[in-house]
Formats: C-alpha cells, structure tokens, sequence
C-alpha cells in the first residue's frame, strides 16, 4: 500500500505555491506529471519568512529555455515517468551555487535522457538556505533526505525498485548529492511520519563537476557561503566537506568533470575520488581535457564529455541499480 498521503498528490496543472514548470513530453516520457510536496504540515526550520517564488529565464530561444528558479517556499519532488519503465529510478539534484535551481538544464533535460533509458526522475525542488531558514546549514540535506525517503515510501505506486534508487546532482547539486550519500544516517530533522522510517540512503550517486570541499582552497567560495553563511567556523566547513565524511557504507559514486573548469575546479572531483578508494568503496572517476563548467547534457557529440550519460549508466549497470 502507498504510504504517502493522497492528499498531498498534486498534478503538474496545480499546486498553488509550487512551481509548474514543464517542458513538452518526449516520445520516452509519460505526459503525465505529478508534482509531490515533501513535507506534510510543518517544513522544518521554518520561520514564517516571506518567500516569494520567482523564474529567470536566461535563453532567448523558446524552443531552448534556461530557467533558474529562486524562492521554493515548498520543497516538492516533480516525478518525470518514462514510458516505458524499467524498475530503476533516480533523484535529480539541479545546481545553482545554493543560489537558485538551473532548472532545466540540470533537471528536466537531465530527466529526458534517463526517461529514454526507461528510468523514473524525481526532480528535486529544493529550499535554498539564504531564503530565510532556520539551520541553514542543514536545508538542503533535510529536503534530500526526506526525497529520498519519499521515494521509497511510495515505491509500488511510483512502479520502482526501493533497491534501485540512484542520486544525480550537478555542481552544487553535486555537493547536495554527495552530502546525502554520505550523511543520509545523520538526522538532520526530527521525524514527522511513517516516511521517516524509511532509509535515505541512494544506491548509487553521481556527482557531476561537482563541489565538494568546503574548506579547501579550491572550494567554491560562492557555493559555501549561500549553504553556511559568510563566516561560518572551521569545524562546520569541515563537517560540510563531502570528502571527509565518507564511510564503509557509502555507495558507489560516479564523478565526471572537465579539466578546464573555471568555475568549480576539477580538484573537488579528484579529492572526492581520493577519499572513496581510502576508504575502499567504490567509484569511478572521469577527467575530460575539456567542456567547462555547467554542460548538462549540451555539449556537442564532438566534444569527449558529452558521452557522460552513457557512462554513468554503465557504472551503475555494474553495481546492479540499472538494468543491462
């Protein structure tokens, strides 16, 4: 039986306060989208502040839009389907610095490509921790968890596998991703209901041009300030460091970034990579000569860091969250 609320379901056309941001479905995906809250009443941390949702278009093609949105006053899961589903699913992280969503770069064409190979998306429409809450060091965590957990809840209805469930976040969402492989056993809020019972640990994560170290010199200093503050301690940088909190039960992680990002270094991925093997656990790591900072999946089939999707799905195939 489903265990998530009927009445927190909302379709795509509604949902008042929640964004309803669409593309048109592909051949591979379901026109039917639905929009899931994740919090039932009470949004932890919540301190009645006026957040107000907005959208900054950054194309002037409208066949290509480039949305970045600011405000999520309800954090929400946008379930993308595939049509033709295989078991498998994944929750996409978009990046933005902690600073706003890259919507449809990291999120709706990250959802195309993986509702092609059959698998189910979980947009992750997450609160950004400037925007006015309490613990801002912990928001974004607590709304990955609680995602995750959300998704095992309602596995059967969602038609995927509890067992085969993987994270993907880019950039900062990298660092959301990689926080929740390796702190989803740390509680960051108080349980609410039976969901909360459920694990919130991913399967498999992938972390692309991700940022990782919150203390290094190659931290991305915009990314650490939107999550902790401007002068947050030396102990809390650390402990938000996705490198120093791997363990012998974080899963396997894929990391993918080009060497001539200028943006986020190819350090973080290179650190990242470092603490896994100390630590044994698996992980593969792939360095491109080229391809910046911020690719999604629009770099031309030219260019060697295009060809991340397929191994990405090749790494988790391996590890048995994707089918052969």
């Amino acid at each position: 039986m489903p265990t998530t609320d009927p009445t927190r379901r909302t379709l795509l056309a509604g949902g008042a306060a929640l964004y309803t941001l669409a593309a048109a479905p592909l051949a591979a995906q379901s026109s039917r989208d639905e929009i899931v809250p994740l919090w039932p009443k009470t949004i932890p941390g919540d301190r009645k502040s006026a957040i107000k949702p907005s959208v900054e278009e950054r194309s002037k093609d409208p066949r290509h839009p480039d949305r970045w949105l600011r405000g999520i006053a309800r954090p929400a899961l946008v379930v993308k389907r595939a049509a033709k589903p295989n078991g498998a699913a994944v929750l996409v992280i978009p990046g933005g610095g902690y600073g706003f969503l890259s919507y449809d770069n990291e999120g709706l064409e990250q959802a195309a490509w993986l509702n092609a190979r059959g698998i189910t998306a979980f947009i992750l429409q997450y609160r950004l921790p400037a925007e006015g809450w309490g613990d801002r060091a912990l928001v974004p965590l607590q709304d990955a968890q609680r995602a995750m957990r959300t998704i095992r809840a309602d596995a059967a209805r969602f038609g995927v596998d509890p067992a085969r469930i993987a994270v993907l976040g880019f950039s900062a969402g990298g660092h959301l991703a990689g926080s929740l492989a390796t702190r989803h056993g740390e509680t960051a809020y108080a349980p609410m209901d039976a969901i909360d019972g459920q694990s919130a640990r991913p399967d498999y994560a992938g972390l692309i041009y991700p940022v990782v170290s919150l203390e290094a010199p190659f931290t991305h200093g915009g990314s650490r300030d939107a999550l902790l503050g401007t002068d947050a301690p030396v102990p809390l940088r650390h402990a938000a460091s996705v490198e120093t909190r791997v363990t012998s039960d974080t899963p396997p992680i894929f990391l993918a970034h080009a060497a001539d990002d200028d943006l986020v270094p190819v350090a973080n991925s290179i650190a990242m990579f470092g603490a896994m093997k100390a630590a044994a656990r698996p992980a593969e790591l792939h360095v491109f000569e080229a391809g910046g900072h911020g690719f999604g999946t629009r770099l031309p089939a030219s260019k060697p860091a295009s060809v991340w999707p397929a191994l990405f799905t090749a790494f988790g195939t391996s590890k048995g969250v994707f089918p052969t």
